[in-house]
């Protein structure tokens, strides 16, 4: 599912017009982001947490010509699914 199509969903589950769910999804996502800058962590129950991460700076291999580079420290996004959501997956219950 691409990011119209969850719109879309959304604006038909809560009976919006398409351009308010369009507008609905984008708040929620520039929402997670802005906390995710300020290195806040986002946890939606059921669902999971997203976490920022540092990376330390390390060696690293080119893959087609084998050559070593170095790469930068950085901070990585981490997403963590919920006990719900995993079952979900996982066939074994119905996400509600």
């Amino acid at each position: 599912m691409h990011r119209p199509e969850l719109a879309a969903a959304i604006s038909e589950k809560v009976d919006l017009s398409v351009e308010e769910g369009q507008e609905l999804l984008n708040i929620i996502v520039d929402e997670i982001t802005l906390a995710l800058s300020r290195n806040q962590n986002v946890s939606l129950i059921g669902f999971g947490s997203f976490s920022c991460q540092h990376r330390a700076a390390r060696q690293g291999r080119h893959p087609s010509t084998g050559q070593t580079i170095d790469i930068d420290a950085c901070k990585a996004v981490v997403f963590r699914p919920g006990k719900k959501l995993k079952e979900c997956v996982n066939h074994r219950a119905e996400y509600e």
